[in-house]
């Protein structure tokens, strides 16, 4: 059973930033694709970033190019987003997810795994 824990969300004002981290049931992180998703009440959940289980590429959404970065560390089993410049609109609930495809995916159907989600509020 994946288990899948974030943490680091929190209250930050415009151009601040934040790491989030996903703690991660042994091997999660080295055995699948691991993505960030975000979601705010009455949309879709959104695409963020997906690191590959395979030779760690990473894909980022075009709307946090620039100012996000994943990351993982196997030794630690953990995911990271550090998000930089952060934005009013970047409020919402971020969630890690684990994927068993090889071909990462922004897609959020793909992910078979999810944590419960940590708050991440950006005040103006």
């Amino acid at each position: 059973q994946v288990q899948l824990v974030e943490s680091g969300g929190g209250l930050v004002q415009v151009g601040g930033s934040l790491r989030l981290s996903c703690a991660a049931s042994e091997r999660t992180i080295s055995s699948y694709a691991m993505g960030w998703f975000r979601q705010v009440p009455g949309k879709e959940r959104e695409f963020v970033a997906v690191v590959s289980r395979i030779a760690g590429a990473t894909l980022v959404s075009d709307s946090v190019k620039d100012r996000f970065t994943i990351s993982r560390d196997a030794a630690q089993n953990t995911l990271y987003l550090q998000m930089n410049s952060l934005k009013p609109e970047d409020t919402a609930v971020y969630y890690c997810a684990a994927s068993t495809a090889v071909v990462m995916s922004r897609i959020s159907s793909s992910y078979d795994y999810w944590g419960q989600g940590t708050q991440v509020t950006v005040s103006s």
